[in-house]
């Protein structure tokens, strides 16, 4: 009886290694898709689901996160041929869920693949990296409901590894951690996902890789930055000033005229009998015609 039922463990573990599981697996708001391993009529799917309600009593909640982690098949999702599944009607409000997708065929099942989500919300933490010489950051917030509801019950927990490893290592923190230490040049994984009373619930966040800068090497996101910021300073500079010229020509030659000014010797006042000198250095000689009147005799 042992024999057989090591066989048949035997047979089961190589079902599973034979048959490729999803890729991709991702939920989106009620959606959730994955991309088939292998173009295979016969290979079906099922999605299953688990779920956390995080508004009750903290008690009652403790009690239903320690004893009620069995995975549930979705009954609209049992079996499809689709590479996607609606999960709407199974997220109440005051709840998170966890889905992961199965693909069969006949009698052979792959491991199931957990669905990660690529946006931040009531369930799943939003990813922001902060990549700086030898250290990488995780910017997290303390004000996301969970916490509000639970306090210092919900916490994150960060996920970390060297592109390639397994994602194992983790820590639980309430707000932003930073990794030092970290080797330069490699790309660095993180996932995370939030806890509540040391379970974690709702999707985790999908995985995210950066590169760890050099010592002296500025972040490639600083530089495109400062190039963009040039680039449109430049094109309203040379914006402002086609404007000017085209709509305000005429108040731009005012502007830069210079400003008209009196000679001095217009200024000496001449005396009667006197006149003012001629800039000419010929003389000039006006001839005043005298009106003489006759008297009829």
């Amino acid at each position: 009886m042992r024999l057989i039922f090591l066989c048949i463990q035997l047979v089961q573990v190589l079902s599973e290694a034979l048959l490729a599981p999803p890729q991709n697996v991702h939920v989106q708001g009620d959606l959730v898709t994955w991309t088939p391993a292998i173009k295979d009529s016969d290979v079906i799917y099922t999605v299953q689901y688990k779920r956390f309600w995080t508004h009750v009593n903290p008690w009652v909640l403790f009690l239903i996160l320690s004893f009620d982690q069995a995975w549930k098949d979705l009954p609209s999702c049992i079996g499809t041929i689709l590479n996607y599944c609606n999960v709407s009607f199974t997220k109440p409000k005051n709840s998170c869920i966890r889905l992961r997708v199965q693909a069969k065929k006949h009698k052979l099942n792959s491991k199931p693949v957990e669905a990660c989500s690529r946006n931040g919300d009531t369930c799943t933490p939003e990813v922001s990296l902060t990549v700086r010489p030898g250290s990488l950051t995780v910017n997290l917030s303390r004000n996301h409901s969970l916490a509000l509801e639970h306090g210092g019950h919900a916490q994150h927990r960060v996920y970390y590894a060297k592109e390639g490893e397994l994602l194992t290592k983790y820590e639980n923190i309430a707000s932003s951690v930073s990794f030092s230490d970290l080797e330069p040049g490699q790309r660095y994984c993180v996932k995370i996902e939030y806890i509540l009373y040391h379970i974690a619930v709702g999707p985790e966040s999908c995985v995210e890789c950066v590169v760890i800068l050099e010592s002296g090497q500025r972040p490639k996101l600083t530089e495109a930055i400062a190039v963009v910021v040039a680039i449109i300073v430049l094109i309203s500079l040379i914006t402002v000033m086609a404007y000017i010229t085209i709509f305000h020509k005429r108040r731009v030659k005012q502007w830069l005229q210079p400003p008209c000014e009196i000679p001095n010797h217009f200024m000496i006042w001449s005396g009667p009998g006197q006149y003012l000198p001629s800039s000419s250095s010929t003389a000039e000689f006006c001839h005043i015609p005298s009106v003489v009147e006759t008297t009829a005799q």
